[in-house]
């Protein structure tokens, strides 16, 4: 009975020492080890840290308490050092068994309780800290979107219903907070403008963005450029709707000549070779459309706010070498590195960076140009070895040092055998002998390169 109750049982003497043991009908091979304390005492069973528990219920049962005053003690829980430095927590109750001051002690296996709780502890910590990179997030989101000066609104992407939006729009529509939240966001336009706006939103549900346009808010006065991004959270489509001043100049007044030039930021977006704008960290602020071409990012995936160094180079080292150059010397010339695509796929690139410090933002600007299709400038086939070493470390930066090493030595081994056979009239047994292999080695080596001789 004492067996099937209790995972484990201890019959004690009135000096605490263990006369028998018993385990439980499932626990019998696990803790089997456990019959070497009869003999024994049953502190000395116990860490150092639990002794102190097993002689204050020893002392309590050799107090006299009778069994009608079990209620008096409580279960203690102690721990037992076990083979392999692993501690059995056990909770033990005492049983006095009225024969010569023995006492039962009933104990139950805690182990499966304690992994639980570690479990329950550890999944506790693991929501704290994502509920505080959860608020750090939001707190950053929170900041950048109120810190920025061009009018932001979150619509759904269905009903166009506004859910939120920055202290910047409240002031470009004149409107307080509570009476913007909620409504559709067509009835802060003039009537001439919400079919338009319609097909636009339509757009960039299908297409991920519109295309700019221009709307006349309800007030019938003030006109604005509207754009607007596609963007999930969840299951959820909304729409990010950006409002900016129209540049259009007043009725009755002459355009001014420099709007009839062309401007530089068109010139860049139109540019062939790709160009990019990041922070001083090498996080992207801007970049035009070719950028996107190179990279074959589907439409309406935006790469801004993301580190350079997901698409440049092999690792984040080219990234590092190119803003450390830059803080140091402000500009970097024809840097050869490589440019992974969506896809994973690397092609050569040159770059030409410079840095701006000074300013309302400090930042710096990449021009990206694809060379994987660039003629060698100096007519060598791949198949040549470099003639100097300014062109050996040329490599540097394309290729890995084992690639350089490797290819380098295999290059100049297939060479070596080429003059050989030259040498000797493709004699092989004698370019054997010349290069000091043996002649399996040799055709091991000359299958290896696709080298033909007689």
């Amino acid at each position: 009975m004492v067996a099937a109750s209790a995972d484990l049982a201890l019959v004690l003497d009135g000096q605490g020492v263990i006369r028998d043991i018993s385990l439980g009908t499932s626990h019998t091979r696990e803790l089997g080890e456990l019959r070497q304390w009869v003999g024994r005492r049953w502190v000395e069973t116990v860490t150092i840290e639990n002794r102190a528990k097993v002689n204050s219920m020893l002392a309590a049962a050799a107090g006299g308490a009778g069994p009608e005053n079990q209620g008096s003690r409580p279960e203690r829980q102690v721990n037992h050092p076990l083979a392999g430095g692993v501690d059995l927590p056990v909770s033990y109750s005492i049983v006095p068994m009225g024969v010569q001051g023995r006492v039962l002690a009933l104990g139950r296996d805690l182990r499966e309780v304690a992994a639980v709780q570690q479990r329950l502890v550890d999944a506790q910590q693991s929501m704290e800290r994502d509920y505080l990179r959860l608020r750090h997030t939001e707190a950053r989101y929170r900041l950048l979107f109120e810190a920025v000066d061009e009018a932001v609104l979150v619509l759904d992407a269905n009903s166009l219903v506004v859910f939120e939006h920055n202290a910047a729009a409240a002031r470009v529509l004149g409107d307080s907070t509570k009476r913007i939240v909620g409504r559709s966001f067509t009835e802060l336009l003039a009537v001439e403008s919400q079919a338009e706006s319609y097909a636009k939103f339509s757009q960039a549900r299908s297409a991920g963005r519109s295309e700019d346009m221009l709307v006349r808010l309800a007030n019938g006065t003030t006109e604005l450029k509207l754009a607007a991004t596609v963007f999930k959270q969840d299951s959820t489509t909304s729409l990010l709707v950006r409002l900016s001043p129209a540049n259009v100049a007043a009725a009755g007044q002459p355009l001014n000549r420099a709007a009839e030039v062309p401007s530089l930021l068109n010139v860049v977006n139109a540019m062939p070779d790709a160009f990019v704008l990041t922070d001083m960290q090498g996080r992207i602020i801007s970049a035009n459309q070719a950028f996107s071409d190179m990279l074959q990012l589907a439409p309406g995936e935006s790469v801004q706010g993301q580190s350079l160094d997901r698409w440049l180079g092999r690792s984040s080292v080219d990234l590092n070498v190119l803003i450390g150059n830059l803080r140091q010397h402000g500009v970097l010339r024809l840097f050869p590195t490589t440019l992974r695509s969506g896809y994973g796929e690397p092609g050569a690139v040159e770059i030409s960076a410079v840095a701006v410090p000074d300013g309302p933002q400090a930042c710096l600007g990449f021009s990206i140009r694809d060379v994987a299709r660039r003629l060698p400038t100096d007519g060598r086939s791949s198949r040549q070895l470099p003639r100097s070493a300014e062109q050996l470390t040329g490599l540097v930066g394309r290729l890995p040092l084992k690639d350089i090493v490797g290819e380098t030595t295999d290059l100049i081994e297939r060479l070596c055998i080429e003059a050989a056979l030259e040498l000797t009239r493709d004699n092989r047994a004698s370019a054997a002998e010349m290069l000091g292999l043996s002649r399996q080695s040799l055709y091991v080596k000359l299958r290896r390169y696709g080298i033909q001789g007689d």
